[in-house]
């Protein structure tokens, strides 16, 4: 019995390691989906597909070459992938710790006012706007590149920064702690390829600042007009008032819900549209 019982555990931490490993590998793909990385991935996989085939069938000098590729591409992967490799550490990073400080209703009411105010000004008149607002992860490093305001939340004050040859139209605004922080700073751009290719700069920034945060940013297209919202790596495309304001409710003023909120996302990795 207790040979029986060790090889029954024996078996289960089998499945389990293996469980484990197949997770990893899965998190590891959706995580580059739509990059660059991921053609690197697939390439570095046939490598390995060549180098088993090589020993099995006794090619000596390819199976060598394979062996000296194998031999530096920790190096090489490194050097090619700090980007996702830091994008990664830092999702990891924020779901270990909370920081955000808090905010009163008040305040988040004032907040989706406000940008309900701006929004619908700016759509109307296509006028190009990026408002990101910060939530757990801090977003320091990108405030340190923008314009200090340290100004309170109104509509007419983001409209004011967006007015076209304005000083501080350019780069995007920051918001934390329920002020304007910041006017005019740099996000960083995504690689993704499956973002739509008629969508410029501003989106392509508001999904890189969502891929390096939990930050949720919105965007108002000047050539159309088009409101649109990203977070987690996710574009929410062709919102109407409607539809922003209950996202804005359930993000600041009710509790969190993800089940819920993935329902309404337009996805950018083509996994379904909200109506």
């Amino acid at each position: 019995m207790d040979i029986l019982a060790y090889l029954t555990l024996n078996n289960l931490m089998h499945v389990v390691d293996l469980l484990i490993i197949w997770f990893v590998l899965y998190r590891i793909i959706r995580f580059v989906e739509g990059t660059r990385a991921l053609q690197i991935l697939l390439g570095v996989g046939t490598i390995i597909l060549v180098k088993v085939l090589s020993w099995y069938l006794g090619l000596t000098i390819v199976s060598w070459l394979m062996d000296q590729i194998i031999n530096w591409a920790p190096i090489v992967l490194v050097v090619i992938f700090q980007q996702e490799i830091r994008r990664g550490l830092e999702t990891v990073g924020r779901q270990l710790t909370l920081k955000r400080s808090h905010v009163d209703n008040n305040t988040e009411h004032q907040l989706i006012k406000s940008l309900d105010d701006a929004l619908q000004y700016m759509s109307k008149r296509r006028i190009g706007a990026l408002i990101t607002i910060e939530k757990e992860s801090s977003l320091d490093e990108y405030i340190k590149t923008g314009i200090p305001l340290d100004a309170a939340i109104t509509g007419q004050l983001l409209i004011n920064i967006f007015i076209p040859n304005t000083p501080l139209h350019d780069g995007a605004v920051i918001i934390k702690g329920g002020r304007i922080a910041v006017a005019a700073a740099y996000l960083p751009l995504s690689e993704s390829t499956l973002i739509p290719k008629e969508l410029g700069t501003r989106h392509r920034a508001a999904v890189g600042i969502s891929e390096a945060s939990d930050a949720i940013t919105v965007v108002v297209s000047e050539e159309t007009g088009e409101i649109s919202i990203t977070q987690s790596g996710d574009l929410l495309r062709k919102m109407t008032q409607e539809t922003y304001q209950n996202f804005f409710e359930r993000q600041f003023l009710a509790p969190k819900n993800n089940e819920q909120d993935k329902k309404h996302w337009w996805s950018i990795k083509g996994k379904g549209t909200s109506k």
